[in-house]
C-alpha cells in the first residue's frame, strides 16, 4: 500500500511516496488530542509530562535495516514547524519503543540509537505546547524505515537529520494526533 498524500496540508507534501507500513501505540490514538502524558511540563503546559508514547510497528520492507523516530508538528508558528522528538538508527531488528522512551534518564532506547535535540533544544521527547489560542495543532508520530543507517552523531539539527532520512527512507508509518491550547 502507498501513503496518499495531500499536498495542500501535509508534512509529506515534499518527500517522495513509499509505502506505509503498520504503526500502533498504547498511549495515543490516530486523529485522537494528546492527554496530559504527551503534553510538555517543561514548557508550562499544566499537567503536562513530556513522555513520549509507547510505539509498535510491522510490515515495514524487509530491506529495512534500521529506523528512525520522529515527532513533528507542522502547525507551529515557526515557518518550518517544531520537532518534538528525533532519534535515529534504532536497529532494524527492534519493532518497539516503550512509553518514556524518549526521556534520557529512562534508559529505554535500544543500543546504538541516537536521540538528536529537538527544536527545544533537549535532547529528548518534549511534550506538545502550542501556543495558546493558535488553533488546533497537528503531531506526527513518524516510523522511518531505512535502508542503512543514518550514521550521524547528536549534534545533528532535526532538519538535517530530515534531509539524511529523505534520501534512505524505504517507508513510513505515521500516528497523526492534536492537541489545542485554550
Amino acid at each position: 500500500m502507498t501513503a496518499s498524500i495531500d499536498v495542500h496540508n501535509s508534512p509529506f507534501a515534499q518527500l517522495k511516496d513509499l509505502p506505509r507500513f503498520e504503526l500502533t501505540s498504547t498511549d495515543i490514538t490516530e486523529g485522537a488530542q494528546l492527554t496530559e502524558p504527551q503534553l510538555s511540563g517543561s514548557m508550562g503546559v499544566p499537567g503536562g509530562r513530556d513522555v513520549s508514547p509507547q510505539l509498535s510497528w510491522s510490515g515495514f520492507p524487509d530491506e529495512t535495516k534500521a529506523f528512525a523516530v520522529t515527532c513533528f508538528d507542522p502547525d507551529a508558528p515557526t515557518g518550518s514547524g517544531f520537532w518534538h522528538w528525533v532519534v535515529a538508527d534504532v536497529p532494524g531488528d527492534v519493532t518497539e519503543l516503550p512509553t518514556d522512551a524518549g526521556n534520557p534518564e529512562a534508559g529505554l532506547l535500544p543500543e546504538g540509537a541516537v536521540t538528536m535535540r529537538n527544536d527545544a533544544g533537549e535532547p529528548r521527547f518534549v511534550g506538545a505546547a502550542p501556543p495558546a489560542g493558535h488553533g488546533p495543532h497537528r503531531y506526527y508520530f513518524i516510523v522511518h524505515a531505512l535502508s542503512e543507517p543514518l550514521g550521524l552523531d547528536d549534534s545533528a539539527s532535526p532538519a538535517f537529520v530530515g534531509f539524511n532520512i529523505f534520501h534512505k527512507s524505504i517507508g513510513r508509518a505515521w500516528i497523526e494526533t492534536s492537541y489545542e491550547a485554550k
